[in-house]
């Protein structure tokens, strides 16, 4: 608790937003990408005691809400089928396919499983060597070398029952994407400090030269996201644009390099689609060829599976920033947590989520151009 506490302290952070008051002279836009920092922020009222033209804009940083709706109904496909033992981590059991979700296939008598590692799909595969075992592996760079593990643990020991639905979405083209976009009104960004604990930093300062935007890593306490919102207005003030790390005491610019490697063997970059935003060139990872009879998309021959999104969705435009979670006319009517239309409503790192479940009931202000 000691090391919780030290970055919730009530005062330091009172200092910190008096600074941000004293700095800001300009409205600005900062995207969050993680959405494990958007919890924080709405959690904490963070958003609330910033200065009124400081808009912090909720990006595509929730693994959950931008895996495909292709992908998820290839989920369901495959975790139907007789003699499959389907594991996934508990936050995509509610995540809705074009019908039913993987809660309803369990309901059905589909073996679905919720794991806490890809390892333990590993251990299953070796236990049960009559069943297929499928691990769904999903999420940023965060969660990719442990699925990386898994897969290489596996071929190692031959097992030739277990494979990997594999959706791994990558932030620098993401970040590219939305600067890109004619829509765009992002002027700065919070890095998650997650992914760079892993890959470092070395690929931000191109992106911040390239489209001249500050990149700040941070990480996703109180005062960590106080200092990133600091430091990225100082550098907006003061018309600079460079990276800097706010989250030392994780945050190297190396990164993991055993993890880096393991990702470079077992992984390759594709092309990847993102839930409500389409595809984005070089965003993501697939097994590479030495470890593709792992791919269970190729395996069970679902890679074909194409679904429409629900019309009444908008979780697109949340993931862009141009939408707040409650500017959606279905918020908190069509769309529940127990009605959800999208993953932004049922994932715990969902921005439609943090707004539910912290009472963000009132009507935005409408986004501007």
């Amino acid at each position: 608790m000691k090391y919780l506490d030290e970055f919730r302290n009530a005062d330091i952070a009172k200092k910190l937003a008096d600074d941000i008051h004293r700095i800001t002279t300009r409205p600005w836009a900062i995207m969050e990408v993680c959405g494990g920092q958007t919890h924080s922020i709405i959690r904490n009222g963070i958003d609330q005691i910033l200065p009124s033209g400081i808009e912090l804009v909720h990006g595509p940083g929730c693994p959950v809400c931008v895996t495909p709706l292709d992908v998820i109904d290839q989920a369901l496909a495959i975790a139907g089928q007789r003699g499959v033992t389907f594991c996934s981590f508990g936050d995509m059991l509610r995540v809705p396919g074009s019908r039913k979700d993987l809660f309803q296939v369990k309901s059905e008598g589909g073996d679905v499983r919720v794991v806490y590692s890809p390892l333990d799909a590993v251990k299953l595969a070796e236990q049960l060597p009559d069943r297929q075992v499928v691990f769904f592996g999903i999420g940023f760079e965060t969660t990719a070398p442990a699925n990386a593990m898994a897969v290489h643990v596996a071929k190692t020991q031959g097992l030739k029952n277990f494979s990997m639905l594999v959706s791994h979405v990558l932030v620098p083209p993401a970040i590219a994407a939305i600067m890109t976009s004619p829509k765009n009104r992002v002027q700065a960004f919070l890095a998650a400090g997650h992914v760079c604990c892993v890959m470092g930093m070395r690929q931000y300062p191109a992106l911040a030269e390239r489209f001249h935007v500050p990149i700040v890593v941070t990480g996703f306490e109180p005062l960590d996201l106080l200092e990133g919102i600091r430091r990225a207005i100082r550098q907006l003030e003061a018309g600079e644009a460079r990276v800097e790390n706010a989250y030392e005491r994780v945050v190297t610019v190396e990164g993991n390099v055993p993890a880096q490697k393991m990702l470079a063997e077992v992984f390759e970059v594709c092309d990847r689609t993102w839930r409500g935003i389409g595809t984005i060139p070089a965003s993501g990872w697939r097994l590479s060829e030495a470890y593709r009879d792992f791919d269970a998309a190729l395996r069970f021959d679902v890679s074909g599976i194409r679904t429409l999104e629900s019309p009444l969705c908008h979780a697109g435009e949340v993931l862009q920033g141009a939408l707040k979670p409650n500017q959606c006319p279905a918020f908190g009517k069509e769309c529940t947590p127990r009605t959800p239309l999208g993953a932004t409503m049922v994932s715990s790192e969902g921005a439609c989520a943090a707004y539910y479940h912290y009472g963000r009931f009132r009507e935005a202000d409408p986004v501007t151009a």
